[in-house]
């Protein structure tokens, strides 16, 4: 009997506590329900826009493939423009630009890769958008703005390349002691036995022994 009386007050006080917080655990325990779903709702968006963007840029890779520029141009529009938050809408844009360059639309490759340049976070493909938009700034002879991209300090593994074209740039301007700066640090940061060193060399020899300019 004495359980029996100790089990009903504590069902007592438990209905009793029950009706002081029941709302507030229901509502505890809906809000967790909620997040949990919430969280997996975001997980499944995340994972069905990069389906859709992979999807998008198997189509791209085929046409680029094929030479069809137009049709990269449009398939990359429609993933930088819906699935810009997927790696694939850097690599689409790249590729889109590539193809305006090749076809002599430099406008339009300028402004995919400012997109680039704009919109992604890492640092390695914005610095290749970068350093290609330089060197269609180059062609085009706007030199100040060419110069103004690569005079930045990029990710440690293009620093040749960056010092390469703005070496290219400065001899554009014709400063050609700073140009022949510029080609000896990317000649020192690449790597050793590298092709690209013969053509750093003879950019070098090129310039026979330019002075520095006095500072």
């Amino acid at each position: 009997m004495a359980y029996d009386l100790e089990e009903q007050e504590q069902i007592a006080t438990l209905k009793a506590w029950w009706n002081d917080y029941g709302n507030l655990v229901i509502a505890g325990v809906a809000a967790c329900a909620f997040t949990i779903a919430g969280w997996q709702g975001w997980r499944y968006y995340q994972s069905s826009q990069a389906r859709a963007a992979v999807t998008l840029y198997e189509q791209l890779d085929q046409a680029e493939r094929a030479g069809d520029h137009k049709k990269v141009r449009d398939i990359a529009a429609e993933i930088t423009g819906k699935y810009a938050s997927t790696p694939y809408s850097a690599f689409a844009a790249l590729s889109a630009a590539r193809g305006s360059f090749d076809t002599g639309d430099l406008a339009a490759a300028k402004a995919q890769l400012q997109w680039v340049v704009d919109n992604v976070k890492e640092d390695e493909i914005r610095d290749v958008a970068r350093l290609r938009l330089a060197g269609v700034l180059l062609d085009e002879k706007k030199l100040e703005e060419a110069l103004a991209l690569v005079d930045v300090k990029p990710v440690e593994s293009m620093t040749g390349l960056y010092a390469d074209l703005k070496g290219d740039i400065l001899l554009a301007q014709g400063k050609r002691a700073e140009a022949r700066s510029a080609y000896q640090l990317a000649l020192d940061r690449s790597e050793a036995g590298s092709p690209y060193r013969a053509t750093l060399q003879l950019k070098l020899e090129a310039l026979g022994d330019a002075t520095p300019a006095a500072r």
